[in-house]
């Protein structure tokens, strides 16, 4: 059964090269800076691994390299499945808060999220490219086709099982070196750390809803909409 979409099939091929070649293009000139040396992060344990903005740049590579193979075989269920789960339960909520909170961080004191040094170091480009672009792509993908939520169980499990790992990753950064992946964190008492933390991992869940419920906003007039059911738990 083929989803929703409101581009035809070369078009819609033809989109989705453009993003993730937009995206490669990202990580490429992110691990190629010839500034590298200079930043802080990047010579330090784990790399730029250790910062969920590079984790979910590579998502968003990962999200639209599985949209292109899915308009590549569009009768390959499976694969629209995993792009589909992928959109839903990764790619929207993980993008949309790495958008909100890095910007409400940045409005507020950019020194906690983005010190000044890194101008010197990141193109301003390449800046928007990790922060700022990811959300008008993310919704103009979610225009333009139609992607189907797992239960609300299952896909809020899955999320929390993400931030976990993130958290977990994160605290065992420091304990091996020292050093908190982000400058708010050493900022912050015990106390206050655990109430960042928390209210970050929590606030995930409602990033997953806000897509949900999106998502349905766009698509409610649609028949595709009316088998999300069937297709998820088909008899």
């Amino acid at each position: 059964m083929a989803a929703a979409t409101r581009l035809g099939p070369k078009t819609s091929l033809l989109v989705h090269l453009l993003i993730l070649s937009w995206y490669v293009f990202a990580i490429w000139s992110n691990c190629t800076l010839q500034t590298s040396d200079r930043h802080p992060g990047v010579r330090s344990y784990g790399g730029r691994w250790k910062y969920l903005t590079f984790i979910n740049l590579v998502s968003q590579a990962l999200l639209f390299g599985l949209c292109v193979l899915a308009d590549a075989v569009h009768s390959a269920v499976s694969v629209t499945r995993a792009r589909d789960f992928h959109f839903t339960v990764l790619a929207f909520p993980v993008g949309t808060f790495v958008f909100v909170s890095f910007w409400t961080l940045y409005t507020y004191d950019r020194e906690l999220v983005y010190p000044k040094l890194l101008d010197e170091i990141i193109p301003i480009w390449l800046n928007h490219a990790m922060h700022t672009v990811i959300m008008p792509l993310l919704l103009l993908q979610m225009f333009l086709q139609n992607h189907r939520y797992p239960s609300r169980t299952k896909g809020i499990f899955s999320l929390a099982l993400f931030a976990a790992l993130y958290l977990s990753w994160v605290l065992w950064v420091h304990h091996a070196s020292g050093i908190w992946v982000y400058p708010i964190m050493a900022h912050l008492s015990p106390v206050g750390l655990c109430v960042f933390l928390g209210g970050a991992s929590l606030s995930m869940a409602p990033l997953y809803l806000l897509g949900e419920k999106l998502s349905l906003m766009m698509w409610s007039s649609t028949e595709e909409r009316k088998e999300v059911d069937v297709y998820w738990n088909p008899h």
